[in-house]
């Protein structure tokens, strides 16, 4: 067995989304917080089985239109009213029907910029190398195989009790997960 301090956590295989579906119940029934499912294709009813909070994406993504919409309607002001007002053809400064087709494009740039750079920093990524890919049956998550990994930082986490209640799922594979 290794030390605490170098176990990311244990990890049981399983062969069917029912399954592991199954299991994350069953292992959040017992009180298990710190887990993570890996399947090689989305599987319904996961997200709401790990108790997956929605996401922050939309709200940052309206957060970065709203900033880039009225960051360049804005500027166009403070250009065309403030800093290089010019009188052309007796039109008003504040010419706003101008400022739409900017303001359009920049709100559209700043909601995509924001949902991407968002939903990378969310997801932690960009993410080289993961402790579960020390696991060498792990390479057949993105084939055929089902994957529950419990993670140490869990409070009810005891590596024997973790492993003992993955074989209790019928699991077929439970791998201590190393953090080297």
């Amino acid at each position: 067995m290794l030390h605490r301090s170098h176990i990311y956590g244990v990890m049981g295989e399983f062969e069917t989304p029912e399954q592991l579906i199954h299991a994350v119940e069953k292992v959040r029934e017992a009180g298990y917080r710190r887990l993570d499912a890996y399947a090689p294709f989305p599987v319904e009813g996961l997200s709401e089985a790990l108790g997956l909070k929605r996401n922050l994406v939309p709200m940052i993504c309206l957060v970065g239109g709203l900033t880039g919409g009225l960051g360049g309607f804005f500027f166009q002001y403070w250009v065309n009213v403030m800093a290089y007002p010019l009188n052309i053809g007796g039109r008003p400064l504040n010419s706003w029907p101008a400022f739409i087709p900017v303001t359009f494009e920049l709100t559209i740039l700043g909601a995509a910029l924001s949902a991407v750079f968002g939903m990378l920093a969310l997801n932690r990524l960009p993410q080289p190398h993961h402790p579960v890919f020390n696991v060498h049956r792990f390479t057949h998550a993105s084939t055929d195989r089902f994957f529950l990994c419990i993670e140490s930082r869990d409070p009810k986490f005891h590596v024997e009790d973790t492993a003992r209640i993955l074989q209790g799922l019928h699991a077929h594979h439970v791998t201590e997960v190393s953090d080297d």
